[in-house]
């Protein structure tokens, strides 16, 4: 006669998850994601000047930065690439952008380097599109 002997597997209940591979899974994202953030902050290379002078008032809305890089190429942040906009573009996207943010403030931001005419160049080519008020971007002096 053949006895039938049931024998236990070692296995873990179902209720149980091993989360290991689950953790292994989460280092390799978090390193991925580690590695490719600085690769994803691009923006155009200025040396701001640097002066004491009292910060801005804080608002809600981001503010729309029009640069000025050494060369006096004109961009605007979060732009896609870093190809200068001629002065028409430069137009036609302020005026987009403070038609969709009208209460967003408009900031300047020019190299150190770039001559005096070409920021007041754009200043006022900035009053032309309807900008009221424009702001200087520069670099917190050390004390």
């Amino acid at each position: 006669m053949r006895k039938n002997f049931r024998t236990r597997s070692k296995r873990k209940p179902m209720s149980e998850i091993n989360v290991v591979p689950y953790i292994d899974v989460m280092l390799v994202l978090l390193v991925i994601f580690m590695v490719t953030t600085p690769m994803l902050q691009q923006g155009v290379d200025i040396d701001l000047p640097v002066a004491s002078a009292a910060p801005i008032e804080e608002t809600t809305e981001e503010p729309i930065v029009v640069e000025i890089d050494k060369n006096g190429h004109l961009f605007i942040n979060n732009q896609e690439n870093n190809i200068p906009l001629t002065p028409k573009e430069l137009y036609i996207q302020i005026k987009y952008r403070t038609e969709k943010k009208p209460k967003a403030p408009v900031l300047i931001r020019g190299d150190k380097y770039v001559g005096y005419g070409k920021v007041v160049e754009v200043m006022a080519f900035l009053k032309k599109a309807g900008i009221p008020k424009v702001g200087l971007m520069t670099e917190a002096a050390e004390d």
